[in-house]
């Protein structure tokens, strides 16, 4: 589907790859575009709507809902990184994790999919390339699963005439990466290949070379994905 002329919702819209979507999404002429934030006095650009969201928060999602009803292209955009270790962290800093990076999108998915599926529209969730790649951490943990969801809500929202992107991507050059040292991609290069996605009714968008390395990897011997695992 075309973005020109549609009314776009990106959560986590205010900062880093979520304000990059925005601002595409406008560049490429969307009618209305909404940046969503816990906080929308932290929406910069003029011309996106700010728009209260909590993804945890199942009745600031209903409000959102009531508010941006006319909402075609929904952006499951908002995360975050505790990247605490599956045996040894803290048990609710996991479970906090899954509640934003899986939950949530969840949580808005259904309150938006009678919207958006009214609407003619579609559906991007932003994964990872740690979709793929584990690394005995929560944050990869719960966005293997996120992929798996991606997928399912693909072969639910398909009948309905609303086609599913999954968008994965490894270091953004953000202020969020900005402690790691590691090559790293634009958000703006990021947001118009997921916007591209988009326009193609495309399954997968993967964003730069990293992730396509990973994926050839799972396609060929995933255990070369893993070499601190070799055995002699």
């Amino acid at each position: 589907m075309k973005i020109e002329n549609s009314v776009v919702l990106v959560t986590g819209g205010n900062r880093g790859l979520g304000k990059a979507l925005v601002d595409e999404a406008l560049a490429r002429n969307a009618r209305k575009v909404y940046a969503a934030a816990r906080d929308p006095k932290t929406v910069t650009n003029p011309d996106a709507i700010p728009l209260r969201l909590d993804v945890t928060d199942p009745e600031s999602i209903a409000a959102a809902a009531r508010e941006a009803g006319d909402v075609a292209v929904l952006i499951n955009n908002a995360g975050v990184t505790a990247n605490a270790n599956l045996l040894t962290g803290d048990i609710g800093e996991i479970r906090s994790e899954f509640e934003i990076n899986f939950y949530g999108p969840l949580y808005v998915t259904r309150a938006f999919a009678p919207i958006i599926v009214g609407n003619g529209g579609h559906l991007l969730n932003v994964l990872s390339v740690m979709s793929w790649l584990a690394t005995g951490r929560s944050y990869s943990a719960t966005k293997a699963a996120f992929w798996s969801m991606t997928n399912g809500l693909r072969l639910d929202l398909a009948p309905q005439g609303v086609g599913v992107t999954g968008l994965h991507v490894g270091y953004i050059d953000t202020d969020l990466a900005a402690h790691i040292d590691a090559p790293k991609i634009s958000p703006e290069d990021v947001a118009r290949q997921a916007i591209d996605g988009i326009e193609n009714g495309a399954f997968e968008v993967l964003a730069d070379e990293v992730t396509r390395k990973v994926k050839r990897g799972l396609s060929a011997d995933p255990s070369a994905l893993y070499p601190q695992l070799a055995t002699e």
